[in-house]
């Protein structure tokens, strides 16, 4: 049994305090090369002394027995902080102070003081908060009378800024020191700095990406993302089967950046970004090389170095009930990326890719109790394709903890297309520990044959393949550890522990 773990990093929060969206994690994804809402029916239940609507409950003062349906006007929006501890006031009886900027976060409702009050509204204010990366809780509350309501949010931030320190060994750099530095609240206004450092005896690697989002209140001024990366590794297309000349594992080097512009319109969000990328073959001296042991190119100028000028466009639909650990909806994103014909290898192709996840809440064992690890079925659809050519090392690979589980990183395939089906079934084991039971499927459809060189044809890749096994999802201080235990189809065993969930 093959055994590969992951190096989890260690997280050290430092002082605690519009949703770093999907599209600018899209954005990282490519450079590197890598329906409605499902929201309870608003319910106003009165009886009792309260009012409850959704999931939230709050004090009201009207009258169980004689109830006036009217347009009752919105009197006040008031913003509260929470600390950890669900407290509105710290240690000296002051309200807890927050990192975010109540005018900001008001600015991003749809009800505003003065207009009549709507259901449908207070729900989609309710989702919009909960997106927000640089929140960990929001409940909504009502204060009303037969005239008027005052609404009321109480907010639980994360902590940040945050720093994440680690380190580990792999079969490229050996001995290595990460250090790891971010912020989902710049300024108060959920501007993200992320950024990291690794540290070994060969190299120095790092990627750096600053966002600031879209603001539907400043039309008139677009969002913008900034990326600067170098990384080196193991090469997921030219992987050990065949190796260099000399007997090395083929490395894999990129250095590169990019600058984008970031606007939505109604519920879908746009970027549109520049991107440049420099790959480059290498032997484990990181000495430049043109061929693998086979004679097979490397790259598409011949040089083993080629360059990727691109223009990508990114669109996404973010239905989701929250962007950390939702529980119910979907989102969806849908990308090109055009290479320009410009630098080493004269590149001229254009890569599309589509990606969906939906989540389906389902209460076959947790009977809906609330914990860490809400129960749901969780589906991923992922279909891609490049037309034209394009270097090698930027194929399609599948297989590996990210792709399908109980293979290796690209040992499926190295194609021009690709598809993949995920399923997970989450559910709770305790508060903070969860299980997961998963497949996953993928295929190239036999596109490795038009891949330059036929690296995975040449590796015996089979092109699909499925993989099956189940999970462990531990909620901790500083983020969620992921534990799967894989069997591929052709009986391999995999362990792999890593951070976040698979999507």
């Amino acid at each position: 049994m093959r055994i590969q773990i992951a190096v989890v990093a260690i997280a050290v929060m430092l002082v605690g305090g519009e949703n770093s969206q999907a599209l600018a994690d899209l954005q990282s994804a490519t450079e590197d090369g890598a329906g409605s809402i499902l929201l309870p029916e608003p319910t106003l239940q009165i009886g009792e002394g309260y009012v409850k609507y959704g999931d939230y409950i709050g004090s009201t003062p009207v009258d169980a027995q004689s109830v006036e349906f009217s347009q009752r006007i919105i009197k006040d929006i008031q913003i509260r902080f929470i600390n950890n501890k669900d407290q509105l006031l710290d240690d000296k009886g002051q309200p807890i102070k927050g990192r975010t900027r109540k005018d900001f976060i008001i600015s991003l409702l749809k009800l505003k003081p003065g207009q009549v009050f709507r259901e449908d509204l207070l729900a989609a204010d309710l989702q919009r908060l909960r997106r927000l990366e640089s929140f960990n809780e929001v409940n909504v509350y009502r204060e009303e009378d037969s005239s008027s309501v005052n609404i009321i949010y109480e907010i639980k931030e994360r902590n940040f800024p945050s720093l994440i320190l680690g380190g580990g060994n792999n079969d490229d750099v050996g001995l290595y020191g990460r250090v790891g530095y971010k912020d989902a609240n710049v300024s108060g206004i959920n501007d993200k700095l992320d950024a990291t450092v690794q540290i070994s005896g060969k190299d120095v690697q790092f990627n750096g990406q600053f966002t600031s989002l879209y603001r539907p209140q400043e039309p008139n001024r677009l969002g913008y993302s900034i990326r600067g990366f170098r990384n080196r590794n193991t090469s997921g297309t030219f992987n050990d089967d065949i190796r260099l000349s000399n007997g090395d594992k083929v490395r894999e080097g990129r250095f590169g950046g990019s600058v984008g512009v970031l606007q939505s319109f109604d519920e879908w969000d746009t970027a549109i970004s520049f991107n440049y990328t420099r790959i480059s073959l290498r032997d484990q001296e990181y000495n430049v090389v043109q061929t693998d042991r086979l004679g097979s190119p490397l790259s598409v100028s011949g040089t083993g170095i080629d360059d990727l000028f691109t223009l990508s466009f990114a669109v996404s639909r973010d239905q989701r009930d929250r962007r950390d650990n939702p529980t119910q909806g979907s989102i969806l994103t849908l990308s090109t990326e055009q290479a320009i014909p410009i630098g080493l290898g004269n590149i001229s192709s254009n890569r599309l890719q589509g990606d969906y996840i939906h989540y389906l809440p389902v209460s076959w064992i947790g009977n809906g109790r609330q914990t860490d690890h809400p129960e749901m079925l969780a589906i991923n659809l992922q279909i891609g394709t490049t037309i034209g050519n394009f270097p090698p090392a930027d194929a399609f690979n599948i297989g590996g903890p990210d792709s399908v589980r109980g293979y290796g990183y690209g040992k499926i395939a190295s194609g021009r297309s690709y598809g993949l089906v995920s399923v997970e079934y989450r559910f709770p084991i305790f508060h903070s520990i969860g299980g997961v039971l998963f497949t996953d499927l993928a295929s190239d459809f036999g596109s490795s044959e038009t891949v330059l060189g036929e690296p995975g044809v040449l590796r015996d890749k089979p092109g699909s393949g499925f993989g099956y096994g189940l999970g462990l999802r531990v909620k901790s201080s500083f983020g969620l550890i992921r534990g799967d235990f894989g069997i591929s189809d052709q009986g391999e065993l995999r362990f792999e522990v890593t951070t976040g969930q698979r999507f």
